[in-house]
């Protein structure tokens, strides 16, 4: 049985949470269709086809009924009707991927991509109004055309008549409903009965019937208005986000046989080198090749100051070259490099709700029906029970009907967390969704890798104690050569020293780690081991006399290593890793947010406590991965936990963790694996990070205040009789904006600062 393909599209037009629900039920009632995802700030479609159910243009025409313009994600855009996006997973580049399987999607659709069909009633942004003054836009031109038809009905009853007023308001009402009610129509067709288009639209047409012409018309002319202000509030959180692409710049200078020309950056491939002179980004993720320059990495990580790149470093796509001229090789395609992977995972992190972001979704769904059960029952119990005027009650439950869309609410939370997503993306703080953001605003503990995290990761050796009758350069050099080909920052201490001392490398094969104790390898065709002092002695491979020389090591804070081959004990080796410099800060601002730090490593205790009374921490030594596992899960049933770690050794417990946080280099295990990621080696971000958490959190809920608040406040008006039609869709669409204007104060929140 074939497996289903999965497709994405870009869906312009969309500008409030009501949005998504109509275009998520719809697709959804398509055969085959599975795994149905809308976002609504990166305007993104996603959803899996079983083969031979429904065709991807089938889905397009239905996204268009609803008055939305779609497009297939890909390069060529609305080029083509049904144009896959096929994705192969999280590291895949997503954009215009298509499957190793052709299908043919040429056939005709009968209509234009570049605009919906006149027939959907089409009031939502086009992607050409974007850039422009608002009354230029669709919705803009809208509203002014509302605005000066209820003007020149305004004008016919000062001036005319009463009547002819009255003839006025109705005919600027039905003019300014047509477009709605086409919209309502088209959703109802698509089993969506209970939309702000259809309450409008009753709501309108009730008016005009009971003789309310004037409020109708004005009611009508106040939504197309607060169309207007959803849009531009939506577009100002997207902005946010399209903004991270400008980062990059659009031409790069190629060299090629030694000749210098502009080309596309997105038409760079891997090897080729290009010049990056000062002043400018730098185009693509590469290696430098020559030059020593000033990187500004301040675009991809937040980090402010310059740090100096020579010869073999690796640079971002969008930092910026401050000082000298730089020859770079690229090393990742354009669709792949740290930014494009950045705002990927902000447009993937908006899909992966928050919990309250579920229960609220959850609860719109019988919230309108019961509101429009409600209206009804307010429109007819007063007048059959007890003989009240029909239209006095007609009126208070067409208010009830406006007042009771839930639009405010549903944005409430997807708003914040597209801003906080951006805010923190901006200042190399990634996290991956709202669930994340919901975890990490409850975390009362947090546990620390050491090396690399807490610690600089690049460690030097200190001192060098061969056992007797074993020279220093062969203890050294069996070292290097069981270390040779590995990444851990103690492995490249020890083949930095030997390079020092340029020792001659000896021949080793099948190396290997033993997790937690230290690594072993065949050198010269025998084994050897690099192992923890504990380790070694348990293989008879330290010397009682060298034990006494380990400990007193370790109580200098230095990390030591024994050195032996097959019972015998070459010596030991110490090295020692620097906390960083802000490390004692970071610790101090969570202490005082309520949060208890601890170190967890698999250093010797000597060595682990030395570093943990530097920064105050509690700490918890040789301590293997497994070991590591069960603290977390301790942790975890006492509170939320966060794991701080480089994102490889570490994956277990940043898996068991309700938050898992890769820091620092790490940037690709980070960008993939983790719940979060910190961008820059900076312990002062953990602290940060858990305060953009809490500040969207308490945005969240202010929101949600304000959402329920004025609804709580208007029904019981609007039931009384104290507000009006004109009042209720106010306050519906006010509501509306003052949530996402809210959501939007994130961007400017800096989360750096305490207090």
């Amino acid at each position: 049985m074939r497996e289903a393909t999965k497709y994405q599209w870009t869906v312009s037009g969309m500008d409030c949470a009501a949005c998504t629900v109509k275009v998520t039920k719809a697709v959804e009632r398509l055969p085959g269709v599975s795994e149905v995802k809308v976002a609504l700030m990166s305007e993104r479609l996603s959803l899996a086809l079983a083969p031979g159910a429904t065709a991807p243009g089938q889905v397009e025409e239905t996204v268009r009924k609803l008055g939305y313009q779609i497009a297939p994600l890909s390069d060529g855009a609305g080029a083509r009707s049904g144009a896959r996006a096929h994705v192969h997973g999280p590291g895949c580049a997503g954009h215009g991927a298509t499957a190793d399987h052709d299908h043919d999607h040429d056939h005709d659709h009968g209509h234009d991509h570049g605009a919906a069909p006149a027939a959907a009633g089409h009031l939502h942004d086009d992607p050409a109004d974007r850039g422009k003054p608002w009354y230029r836009s669709g919705k803009g031109r809208l509203v002014l055309g509302t605005g000066l038809l209820l003007a020149l009905a305004w004008g016919f009853e000062l001036f005319v008549s009463a009547e002819y007023g009255g003839w006025a308001f109705a005919l600027a009402c039905v003019i300014g409903l047509a477009p709605v009610a086409q919209r309502a129509f088209a959703a109802l067709r698509l089993g969506q009965p209970f939309t702000i288009e259809s309450l409008m639209t009753i709501a309108a047409l009730g008016a005009l019937v009971i003789g309310a012409a004037e409020e109708a018309a004005l009611v009508v002319f106040l939504f197309a208005v607060g169309e207007v202000l959803e849009g531009v509030a939506a577009g100002k959180a997207r902005d946010s986000i399209r903004a991270l692409g400008d980062l990059v710049p659009k031409t790069a200078l190629l060299e090629q046989d030694g000749r210098i020309s502009e080309v596309p950056a997105d038409s760079l491939l891997i090897g080729q080198t290009v010049l990056v002179r000062p002043g400018d980004r730098i185009p693509a993720d590469g290696e430098i090749v020559e030059g020593t320059s000033g990187i500004d990495e301040s675009p991809v990580t937040g980090e402010s100051v310059p740090v100096t790149r020579g010869p073999g470093a690796a640079v971002y796509a969008g930092a910026i070259n401050t000082e000298a001229a730089l020859r770079i090789r690229v090393s990742r395609e354009p669709a792949d490099n740290t930014i494009a992977r950045i705002i990927r995972l902000v447009e993937e992190a908006e899909e992966a709700r928050a919990p309250t972001e579920r229960f609220i979704d959850r609860f719109s769904r019988w919230y309108m029906p019961a509101i429009v059960a409600v209206s009804a029952l307010v429109v007819l119990l007063p007048p059959l029970a007890l003989g009240l005027d029909w239209q006095v009650w007609i009126y208070r439950g067409l208010a009830l009907l406006l007042i009771g869309c839930p639009c405010a609410l549903v944005i409430s939370v997807p708003a914040s967390i597209a801003s906080a997503l951006s805010s923190g993306a901006r200042r190399g703080l990634l996290m991956k969704g709202g669930a994340v953001i919901e975890a990490a605003a409850a975390v009362r503990r947090i546990a620390f890798d050491k090396t690399g995290t807490l610690t600089h990761g690049k460690p030097v050796v200190t001192d060098l104690r061969p056992a007797p009758d074993v020279a220093e350069g062969d203890l050294l050099a069996v070292a290097a050569a069981v270390e040779a080909g590995s990444s851990h920052p103690l492995a490249q201490a020890i083949l930095r020293r030997a390079d020092q001392q340029a020792l001659a490398p000896l021949p080793a094969r099948e190396a290997r780690a033993i997790p937690g104790k230290g690594v072993q390898a065949l050198v010269e065709g025998a084994q050897a081991w690099v192992a923890s002092p504990r380790h070694a002695a348990e293989a008879g491979g330290l010397a009682p006399a060298q034990q006494d020389v380990a400990r007193a090591l370790e109580a200098e804070g230095k990390t030591v290593v024994a050195v032996f081959r097959e019972g015998q004990p070459l010596g030991l080796i110490a090295l020692r890793d620097e906390p960083r410099a802000d490390a004692a800060e970071a610790m101090r601002q969570l202490r005082a947010m309520g949060i208890a730090p601890v170190i967890l490593t698999g250093d010797n205790p000597r060595t682990a406590e030395a570093i943990a009374g530097q920064l105050g921490m509690a700490f918890r030594a040789e301590m293997l991965p497994e070991d590591k596992l069960g603290v977390i899960r301790e942790m975890a049933a006492e509170g939320g936990v966060m794991m701080i770690g480089d994102g490889i050794n570490d994956a277990p417990a940043l898996k068991q963790a309700g938050v898992g946080v890769a820091m620092g280099s790490g940037t690709d295990v980070a960008l993939e694996t983790a719940d979060a990621a910190i961008l820059r080696d900076r312990v002062q971000d953990v602290p940060a990070l858990i305060r953009l958490a809490r500040a969207t959190m308490g945005n969240i809920r202010q929101n949600v205040a304000v959402a329920l608040g004025l609804k709580a406040v208007f029904l019981v008006t609007s039931v009384l009789g104290l507000t009006g039609l004109w009042i209720a869709i106010l306050a519906d669409t006010g509501a509306t904006v003052l949530v996402t204007l809210n959501a939007l104060r994130l961007l400017r929140f800096d989360p750096t600062r305490e207090g």
